[in-house]
């Protein structure tokens, strides 16, 4: 498209110049040269010889992982699973050991795979930079963790099922922003962009993990958004 839009106004400007100079419209007198143009080079590949090898499948985000150690769910919605169970069942498969209660973001339940029944959304705060995004759904009955991110979160979004997770960049003015939604099988990477940066904004009650939802693992530590639009 953009070399049909410069081939098209390199034929128009060609017409338009002998037109004008014809009119006796234009004048030549005051016109000099500012040089020779400067060469358009295409980019110069250093060291084309090497490539990264392909992702392995504990590369992909979107891998489906089942989540060991935690019964299964014959309704399969994961408001029947303990939040807080789930997630340190995960990284003990990992041969990690349960986080901080402080590290632990407020658990959020939110359709994301176009089932009608809500899926589990959680963050793990590393350090001060780096956190930890678990995404887990029940897939035949079993919890599965369909998504996982682990970088600098500048911000997490929910819009018409996508699931938005914005980045810092090198530049400060801007973040980037990975959409990922559900595209029947797994949470595929939907979009890529640029987006303005954001001053962060505290929310009420996070990283707030109680030895008693650990025990009882109570559903009441989720809370379930409202869909966009405005619906129940």
């Amino acid at each position: 498209m953009r070399r049909r839009r410069a081939r098209a106004a390199l034929t128009s400007l060609a017409v338009l110049v002998p037109l004008a100079l014809g009119s006796g419209c234009a004048s030549l007198e005051g016109l000099k040269s500012d040089g020779r143009a400067r060469e358009v080079k295409a980019p110069l590949a250093l060291w084309p010889e090497y490539s990264p090898a392909p992702p392995s499948r504990e590369d992909n985000p979107a891998a489906l992982k089942p989540v060991p150690g935690v019964p299964r769910i014959p309704g399969g919605d994961m408001t029947a699973a303990d939040p807080l169970a789930v997630l340190d069942a995960d990284l003990a498969a990992e041969g990690r050991p349960p986080p901080d209660p402080k590290t632990v973001r407020r658990p959020l339940l939110y359709d994301l795979t176009d089932s009608g029944k809500p899926d589990l959304i959680t963050v793990v705060d590393l350090d001060r930079r780096t956190s930890e995004l678990r995404v887990y759904s029940v897939r035949d009955q079993v919890v599965t963790r369909v998504l996982f991110v682990r970088g600098v979160l500048a911000g997490v979004e929910l819009a018409a099922g996508h699931l938005a997770v914005r980045q810092p960049t090198e530049d400060p003015r801007y973040v980037s922003v990975t959409d990922y939604v559900w595209n029947g099988d797994s949470m595929g990477l939907w979009d890529l962009t640029l987006d303005e940066a954001r001053k962060p904004t505290a929310a009420p009650g996070a990283g707030t993990r109680t030895a008693g939802s650990r025990r009882t693992g109570a559903p009441s530590a989720a809370v379930r958004p409202s869909p966009p639009g405005g619906g129940p």
